[in-house]
């Protein structure tokens, strides 16, 4: 608290207003930022502001010079930063793997050829129109720059050409793999019946969106993934990129969805829709 208080007040008589003390508070307001980004929407939310609520009882102790309550209130926070890594775990573990992503780097590092980026979008956009008329449901994961082995090796090794017959096919209610995810990469089926994580999700989310929405919300929160969504119960088709959901797509939006998302890395969607 003292060298915030003494950091305050040079800032305020202008003996430190140098290129790198703005820099410094740039860095630090987009830190800021980027934090109540990532837990908007999340029950970390009401923890942060629990936390809050805490720091603001303590300095008002300071200055009321109410030892027992510091002394109560330093003992807590000497267990709270143990406990915040315990509760904010997946928020830190999404951070760390968006920032392992490399944001628009992945453009240079990692690029597809044009040809097979338009073999991918017209093979999934016919698979979800198949599946749909055929009303049965879908959960497609298409791979970027972030890899995905450790969720198709839950599956089932399928390792065949990307084509929309063979994806309406896995996704039959008869078919033995149908109860799971698949997962594309490039213009190969990975796997099929795979095990995608399911975090916890906002309880309005978790009224308005069905297991496999959930899951496709989950994967590409912590992936760089773009997940085609098909439910068995409207046969409304989504997609979800970047942890957001957009729904009740035709064919021709979503064939530019598709072409935008896997020609460009790290981009969200324009908005958040209700999922059909």
């Amino acid at each position: 608290m003292d060298a915030v208080n003494e950091a305050l007040q040079k800032v305020f008589n202008g003996q430190c207003c140098g290129w790198n003390n703005v820099l410094d508070i740039l860095i630090v307001a987009v830190f800021i930022y980027y934090v109540l980004v990532l837990i908007r929407g999340t029950r970390a939310v009401q923890l942060l502001l629990g936390v809050l609520v805490l720091v603001a009882i303590y300095g008002l102790a300071v200055l009321l010079k109410l030892e027992l309550t510091k002394f109560v209130l330093s003992a807590v926070f000497a267990f709270a930063v143990f406990a915040l890594l315990i509760v904010f775990q997946p928020e830190l573990r999404r951070a760390l793997g968006q920032l392992g992503q490399l944001g628009p780097l992945n453009r240079l590092l990692v690029q597809q050829p044009e040809e097979e980026v338009d073999h991918i979008v017209d093979e999934l956009v016919r698979a979800a129109l198949l599946i749909a008329e055929a009303r049965h449901g879908a959960l497609i994961v298409v791979e970027r720059s972030t890899g995905l082995q450790d969720y198709s090796e839950t599956g089932v090794p399928v390792h065949g050409k990307l084509t929309a017959e063979l994806l309406a096919s896995i996704f039959m209610t008869r078919s033995p793999l149908h109860d799971g995810a698949v997962i594309v990469r490039g213009g190969q089926i990975l796997a099929a019946a795979c095990l995608l994580p399911l975090e916890e999700t906002p309880e309005r989310a978790a009224h308005r969106y069905g297991m496999r929405h959930r899951a496709a919300l989950s994967v590409s929160s912590q992936t760089d993934a773009v997940v085609v969504v098909v439910s068995e119960e409207t046969q409304a088709i989504s997609i979800a990129s970047n942890g957001r959901m957009i729904g009740g797509l035709d064919e021709e939006r979503l064939r530019r969805v598709l072409s935008s998302l896997l020609r460009s890395r790290i981009q969200p969607l324009p908005f958040r829709s209700k999922a059909s």
